[in-house]
């Protein structure tokens, strides 16, 4: 499931993901290296130096305005890939400083722990080169929540597993370049019609997500393609389309779904 500005989109997931010391402005900063920086700490680049190296003119390239999600302002959340000049990466690293400042890098830190964070559904792109008929599966986490999203809403445990490992591989931070959170992936319209209050607490979301699930399938009479194909595309494009959409990435994404689904059931 997948439109907020790319940039306030970025201000919001940034203010969200530590503490703002200029009212929520955003910082964008490019080192000698050419790597690209994010950062809600103004002066920022100062204290990253040893990380990544080089020193750079640091802009404000979004300013938060509004409070929205002060609620999860403790939720570590990945800020979306949608900058221009970050569209053709499809990793960033995070890493904490020794201040206790969060970064976000699209290139690999040289002497920091850090994490990598997959910015897109991963089972959505048609360039992605995992084997879907051998990636691991995740049988155990977030089990008790799915399982019982599951048996009250009547659907496959099975699809609510293939589904969250195709739209966020188990990550409960994720966020799609369209604003989708969370391990389902739901748009905040979404997320708002199910009575969600923090898409990123695994427990809402993936109440919410096997709902939704639940009145896709029961709408296309229990066929997961045409499910996952209006979970990807939107009912509307299913709709128009008599089938699944002659997009890319919404049919790459069916047959991952699918290739998933039938692993999770037999749990190989």
């Amino acid at each position: 499931m997948r439109a907020r500005s790319s940039s306030a989109l970025i201000a919001l997931l940034l203010a969200l993901a530590g503490p703002a010391s200029a009212g929520g402005a955003v910082y964008k900063w490019v080192d000698k290296a050419g790597v690209t920086h994010y950062t809600n700490v103004p002066n920022d680049k100062a204290r990253s130096t040893g990380a990544v190296g080089g020193n750079a003119n640091m802009a404000v390239v979004a300013e938060t305005a509004t409070k929205t999600g002060t609620a999860i302002a403790t939720t570590s959340v990945a800020p979306p890939m949608v900058a221009t000049d970050m569209r053709s990466h499809s990793t960033i690293y995070k890493f904490r400083d020794g201040k206790g400042i969060t970064h976000y890098t699209d290139s690999k830190p040289l002497r920091q722990n850090y994490t990598t964070l997959n910015v897109f559904c991963p089972a959505c792109d048609p360039r992605s080169k995992v084997r879907w008929d051998r990636t691991k599966l995740n049988l155990t986490a977030y089990a008790e929540s799915i399982d019982a999203a599951a048996k009250e809403y009547g659907v496959d445990a099975a699809l609510v597993r293939a589904i969250i490992h195709a739209e966020s591989a188990f990550d409960p931070g994720a966020v799609s370049r369209k604003g989708a959170q969370g391990l389902m992936q739901l748009m905040p319209a979404t997320a708002a019609e199910y009575g969600v209050a923090n898409a990123f607490i695994a427990d809402q979301n993936i109440r919410a997500g096997t709902r939704h699930l639940a009145g896709l399938l029961k709408n296309y009479n229990g066929d997961v393609r045409m499910t996952a194909a209006a979970y990807n595309a939107g009912a509307g494009a299913v709709g128009k389309y008599g089938g699944v959409p002659p997009y890319e990435e919404t049919r790459v994404y069916v047959e991952r779904v699918g290739i998933l689904h039938k692993r999770y059931q037999t749990g190989t």
